[in-house]
């Protein structure tokens, strides 16, 4: 995770109950090897300590805009001065309020006043205080001085309703973190990736399909999403939740993953093929359930769309990746798959190795080129995986 490997972070906690989620943020970061300082207002630690936050964290927590020791240097000004972002989790309608008009009366606002970095701002409170339009108001005049607002979510809220309002999942604040400080060597670029298993039906209560998670074609989604393309993912059933800000196409059978890999693929500059897609499905579907007693011993089945091979007979200028996994003669059927789908290279996936491919966290591939040239890359995991393939991508269209 090398994206956040001694980053510095500022993290403003305010008096909110969500508080409390912020300390899990900050063990997140720290997992990460970020360098989180946090910026904590009195009202914030009526709900949480400072205490908790620095032994997560490792730093010291700031709190008082008038301690003698730390301010003798200007203390909130180099804090400003070294964040390269600053993330306000959870932001209550009173530190929207104070940022949207200036005032600085605080350790953290005056803080996040001299603090040039990128923001992030994380909505939390009563769902009627968020409507209320001078929050509104309030926020979009952040959002017009370049504030990234993730949240609020919907759900169960302290006061004891449901509604808008609940702090954004921390894995969602968190995504937003990377892209923020991922180099964007893929701005300005519109990519495709697919991932995940289909499902063809044979009766309604069952259906052919495969082992695949998804979580090779997710990872490359985020690690694109995160360099700063424009990604489309389209899946097939997962129960992995798309990274935050890509287009997210949910599918079920090859002909509707072939329906839509065809309807995105003119206007995409790089394909990634990683979904698994069924080579057969049944020839008829039953509309009742299949009985034992009443059915055959043999199933009719039938070829589905080679999407693949189609988009190697469609592609003028734009990058195509697929993917092959196999059980026996990997470089050998890999090899004849790149040839054959006019892929300008292919990642070979043997599906008997140890904790590689299929449902795994991790994986073992080697990349085939059409001049012949075979990469074996260690085993890492996916999203490390997913990183080396958008490097070879980034390579082609440097030349």
């Amino acid at each position: 995770m090398a994206e956040l490997k001694d980053r510095k972070i500022l993290l403003g906690v305010t008096g909110g109950i969500a508080a409390y989620k912020a300390l899990e943020l900050t063990r997140l970061l720290a997992i990460e090897e970020a360098r989180v300082r946090v910026v904590m207002t009195r009202s914030a630690m009526e709900f949480v300590q400072p205490l908790s936050f620095q032994v997560l964290s490792g730093q010291q927590v700031c709190t008082n805009l008038f301690d003698l020791e730390a301010e003798s240097r200007i203390g909130h000004i180099q804090v400003a001065t070294e964040a390269e972002l600053a993330v306000i989790a959870p932001a209550t309608a009173n530190i929207i309020g104070k940022l949207a008009h200036g005032i600085a009366d605080d350790y953290l606002t005056t803080t996040l006043l001299a603090c040039t970095a990128p923001k992030i701002i994380c909505p939390a409170m009563n769902e009627n205080m968020f409507k209320n339009p001078t929050v509104q108001e309030n926020l979009a005049k952040l959002r017009s001085w370049g504030f990234l607002q993730v949240g609020p979510d919907s759900g169960d809220l302290a006061c004891g309703v449901q509604g808008l309002g609940r702090l954004a999942q921390l894995d969602e604040i968190l995504e937003l973190i990377y892209q923020v400080l991922t180099p964007p060597s893929l701005k300005g670029k519109r990519v495709l990736v697919t991932a995940g298993p289909t499902r063809e039906i044979l009766d309604p209560v069952r259906h052919l399909t495969n082992p695949s998670s998804g979580k090779m074609g997710y990872a490359l989604a985020r690690v694109a999403k995160r360099r700063g393309a424009e990604v489309t993912l389209i899946s097939g059933p997962t129960s992995l939740t798309p990274p935050h800000g890509v287009k997210d196409v949910q599918v079920t059978t090859a002909q509707q993953m072939h329906e839509a890999v065809m309807a995105e693929f003119p206007q995409k500059d790089a394909v990634v093929m990683a979904a698994a897609v069924s080579d057969y499905r049944p020839k008829v579907a039953a509309s009742e359930k299949m009985k034992k007693d009443k059915g055959g011993e043999s199933l009719k089945l039938e070829r589905t769309e080679d999407i693949l091979f189609r988009l190697g007979q469609l592609k003028a200028d734009q990058i195509l990746i697929g993917f092959a996994a196999e059980t026996e003669n990997l470089l050998e059927n890999a090899r004849e798959k790149l040839q054959q789908k006019n892929l300008d290279f292919i990642v070979a996936n043997d599906l008997t190795a140890a904790n590689a491919g299929f449902a795994s966290d991790t994986n073992e591939v080697t990349i085939l080129w059409p001049t012949g040239e075979m990469e074996t890359l260690t085993k890492a995991t996916k999203e490390e995986v997913a990183k080396q393939i958008w490097d070879r991508v980034e390579r082609l269209w440097q030349r």
